[in-house]
């Protein structure tokens, strides 16, 4: 099968991970191509380019005009399926109206009108539906991809508490993500000191446009008890390492990072936000207001004092392998409709 995906954003965080998770698992039976914009690297350096396998073409288009080189990749591609991930892209794609069936992935929200002239869209939490009901394409309910973190043995886990500024006796509470004013780090930072928890640090892993402004935030924090590590490639190894894992989020649309809590068998508190509200319903965790300071602090201060077990959970409907065979089922599906048998 030709599969092309489409992705205009910078960085790697969540979407970024997925889309390479997708790309690289199907390069090896099909034909993958992913389409980015020459600026795909964030400030800091990083970008999809770094996770994908050699087997995945990429094709980098003008951000000045992107259409023209979209459009020349199909022509010169001819995808039997085009995937498209975010706005930007899924914007071009639908302008383009390629011959090929398209499905684009809800990482978020509907928030443009050029989801809704797809002819699929995958969505990754129940909540996204209320904004399809006038959707006529096919929907699929696939889930979030996860690929398994192994165990760390006892000295890695020990390096990178120490990494975190943490002893073996301290409690270690964590966070991931990227640093926006929409992932809420500054309710945590904010909640973290005012509970001021004895033999307790808490480490902020990941990088963005707020980091100066949280460091800022952290300097009264003369004990030294908060840490900023940034963009860490061994991020997903860290969950092993916190006693407690924190989603802050304002707007949270599923969480990979909860996924990948729970599958390192740590506890997890987060924001009432969409995601996590379904997440946690499944898997067991702590949920406080959005935005809430006084009620993160309580609930800190709290699964401090009960330093709950860490537990296994079957996350195996997550697992890369079933995502990728119920994608590869929507992408067939789609090209059986427009009448036309996928490629093997």
């Amino acid at each position: 099968m030709r599969i092309m995906h489409t992705l205009f954003s910078r960085g790697f965080a969540g979407t970024e991970r997925a889309t390479a998770e997708m790309c690289n698992a199907c390069a090896g039976e099909h034909e993958v191509t992913l389409v980015l914009q020459k600026r795909h690297r964030a400030s800091n350096g990083v970008s999809i380019r770094d996770h994908l396998d050699d087997r995945v073409r990429v094709i980098e288009v003008s951000r000045w005009f992107p259409a023209w080189g979209l459009a020349r990749a199909i022509r010169d591609h001819r995808p039997e399926i085009i995937h498209t991930h975010l706005r930007k892209s899924t914007r071009l794609v639908a302008r383009l109206k390629p011959r090929c069936p398209t499905i684009a992935t809800l990482h978020m929200w509907v928030n443009g009108p050029q989801f809704l002239e797809m002819d699929g869209l995958i969505v990754i939490a129940q909540w996204q539906k209320r904004d399809l009901e006038r959707y006529r394409g096919r929907i699929f309910d696939i889930n979030e991809s996860l690929i398994p973190t192994p165990k760390v043995e006892a000295e890695q886990r020990y390096h990178l508490r120490e990494l975190a500024g943490a002893g073996e006796t301290e409690f270690l509470i964590g966070g991931v993500g990227r640093l926006a004013k929409s992932k809420g780090f500054d309710t945590l930072i904010r909640a973290f000191e005012q509970a001021a928890i004895p033999d307790t640090k808490l480490v902020i892993i990941g990088d963005g446009r707020e980091r100066k402004r949280l460091e800022k935030l952290a300097q009264s924090d003369s004990a030294g008890k908060i840490r900023f590590l940034g963009f860490r490639p061994d991020a997903k190894a860290f969950y092993q390492a916190f006693d407690l894992f924190v989603s802050p989020s304002r707007s949270e649309p599923l969480g990979r990072v909860l996924f990948e809590a729970i599958d390192a068998g740590t506890p997890v508190l987060a924001t009432a936000t969409q995601g996590p509200s379904e997440i946690l319903v499944r898997y067991p965790g702590t949920l406080v207001p959005i935005d809430d300071v006084d009620a993160m602090s309580a609930a800190l201060r709290s699964l401090a004092t009960q330093r709950p077990a860490r537990k296994d959970h079957d996350l195996s409907a997550y697992h890369l392998e079933n995502v990728v065979r119920e994608t590869l089922r929507a992408y067939r599906e789609l090209i059986e409709a427009r009448g036309n048998a996928p490629a093997a």
